[in-house]
C-alpha cells in the first residue's frame, strides 16, 4: 500500500509540475494560451493511446517489472523537461510522459484486488488515489517557493530525480503475494475474500476477450462516469493557478496558499469516499449501493464548481472549489469498481480501457478550456462546462453501469 500511494503521488506530481510552472514558463516560451492548452492536452493523447497496450504489457509481465520500467522512464522524462527550450521540445517530451505514466493506475488496480479482499478495496483505493491530491496540497507551497528562488526549471529537476530513486525501491520491495513473506493463512483470508492472490500473474492478451469485455454495459457505465470525474481533476491539475493568476489576480504567495485547500480537500474526499463505500459493504449495503452511492453523490456535488462564477470573494470561491474538489475525490473511486467487475486474468486490459477513457478528459478538457481563454478572455464558460460533465457523470453511473459484479466471459 506504501508503494503504490507513494508511486501514484510521484505519477501525479510529474505530469502536473508543468501546470505550476506554467504561468512564468508561457512568458518565458512566448505560448499563448490556446498553444498552452494543447501542451497541456500533449500527455494524454500518448497516456490514453498507450493505456490497452500498457495493460497487456501489465498481465504479460507483472507488477514488478511494468512499475519499475514505468517510473524510471516517466521520471527521466520529467528530469528531461528542465533543459526545454521551445514548443517543439517540450511538446515531444510530453507525448513521451504519457506513454511512460500509462501502465500506473493498471498496475495499482491490479495490487489492490491481488492483495486485499473485496470489502477492503475502496478504503485501499482511496490511499493511493489521494496521493493524486496530498502531494500538490502540501508541496504547492514549496513548488511556488522554489519555482520564485530558482526557476521553473527546477521543480523538474527535482521531481525526476526524486521519481529515479522511487524505481529502485520499488524493485527492491515490491513481491506478488505468492512470492513474498505472506503465509498460506494470509492469502487464504486475501482469497476467501475475493482476492486474486492465487490467480496467475502472466497471462497474454486475447482480442475475442476484449471485445467481449467492451460489449458490456459495466465497461460503457464506468468508463462514461470516470471521463467526467477526470475532467474536473484536469482542471486543477492544469488551469488552477492560471485561473488564480488571471480571472482572480493573485499574487504568487497568495496563489501558493490558496491552492493548497482545494487539494486538502480532495484529499479528504477520497479517504471519505472509500471508508464510506466499505463501511456500508461490511454492514451487508449491496455492492451497487455501496460501490455507486459515493460516486454518484461526488459527482453531482462536483457540478457546484460553476457557483464560482457567481461570487466575488477569494475566500468563498476557495471554499467553493474545495467543495467541488472533496467531491471529486468521492467520485475517484472508480479504480474499485475496476477491481470488481475485471475478468480474472484481464486486470490490465480492463484498468487500460478504464483509463483510456478516462483521461480523454485530459485531451478534451485542456483545450477546450484554452480555447474558451483565448475565444472570451474569461474563466466563466470553462467553469460552466466542467459542471456539466460532471452532471453527465453521474448520469452514467445511475443508469448505464448496471450491476457491479465481476464479468464472467464465455
Amino acid at each position: 500500500m506504501a508503494l503504490i500511494a507513494t508511486g501514484t503521488l510521484i505519477n501525479y506530481l510529474d505530469r502536473t509540475i508543468l501546470g505550476v510552472a506554467a504561468p512564468i514558463l508561457t512568458k518565458d516560451l512566448g505560448i499563448d494560451a490556446a498553444l498552452m492548452g494543447v501542451i497541456f492536452s500533449a500527455f494524454s493523447w500518448t497516456y490514453a493511446a498507450s493505456q490497452v497496450p500498457g495493460g497487456a504489457f501489465l498481465d504479460r509481465f507483472g507488477t514488478r517489472v511494468t512499475y519499475c520500467l514505468s517510473v524510471g522512464f516517466w521520471s527521466l522524462f520529467t528530469l528531461c523537461q528542465a533543459f526545454v527550450g521551445g514548443v517543439g521540445s517540450l511538446l515531444g517530451i510530453r507525448l513521451l510522459l504519457g506513454v511512460a505514466e500509462s501502465p500506473c493506475f493498471p498496475a495499482n488496480s491490479r495490487v489492490v484486488a491481488t492483495w486485499f479482499p473485496r470489502n477492503e478495496r475502496a478504503v485501499a483505493t482511496s490511499i493511493y488515489t489521494v496521493g493524486e491530491y496530498i502531494g500538490l496540497a502540501f508541496l504547492s507551497p514549496l513548488l511556488f517557493v522554489m519555482m520564485a528562488t530558482f526557476g521553473w526549471r527546477s521543480l523538474f529537476l527535482a521531481a525526476g530525480a526524486i521519481g529515479l530513486l522511487f524505481a529502485g525501491i520499488w524493485w527492491w520491495k515490491y513481491r506478488e503475494p505468492g512470492e513474498s513473506r505472506a503465509n498460506a493463512g494470509e492469502i487464504a483470508k486475501i482469497v476467501a475474500g475475493g482476492g486474486l492472490a492465487g490467480t496467475p500473474v502472466r497471462q497474454r492478451l486475447e482480442l475475442r476477450a476484449v471485445r467481449r469485455l467492451l460489449a458490456r454495459r459495466q465497461m460503457w457505465g464506468i468508463c462514461l462516469g470516470q471521463f467526467a470525474g477526470n475532467s474536473t481533476l484536469v482542471f486543477f491539475l492544469t488551469w488552477f493557478p492560471t485561473y488564480l493568476a488571471t480571472e482572480r489576480h493573485m499574487d504568487w504567495l497568495k496563489i501558493g496558499i490558496f491552492a493548497v485547500a482545494p487539494f486538502i480537500a480532495a484529499s479528504v474526499g477520497v479517504l471519505f469516499g472509500g471508508w464510506w463505500s466499505d463501511t456500508m459493504l461490511r454492514r451487508g449495503v449491496s455492492p451497487n449501493v455501496a460501490r455507486k452511492l459515493p460516486i454518484i453523490l461526488g459527482l453531482l456535488l462536483a457540478s457546484t464548481i460553476v457557483a464560482a462564477n457567481f461570487v466575488r470573494s477569494d475566500t468563498l470561491m476557495i471554499a467553493i472549489l474545495s467543495l467541488a474538489f472533496f467531491a471529486q475525490g468521492m467520485a475517484a473511486l472508480g479504480w474499485t469498481l475496476v477491481s470488481d467487475i475485471a475478468p480474472e486474468g484481464m486486470l490490465g486490459v480492463t484498468g487500460g480501457v478504464f483509463n483510456l477513457a478516462a483521461n480523454l478528459a485530459g485531451i478534451v478538457t485542456p483545450i477546450v478550456i484554452g480555447a474558451i481563454l483565448a475565444a472570451t478572455g474569461s474563466f466563466y464558460y470553462a467553469l460552466a462546462f466542467i459542471g456539466l460533465i460532471a452532471l453527465m457523470g453521474a448520469l452514467s453511473y445511475i443508469f448505464i453501469l448496471g450491476n457491479v459484479e465481476r464479468i464472467v466471459l464465455d
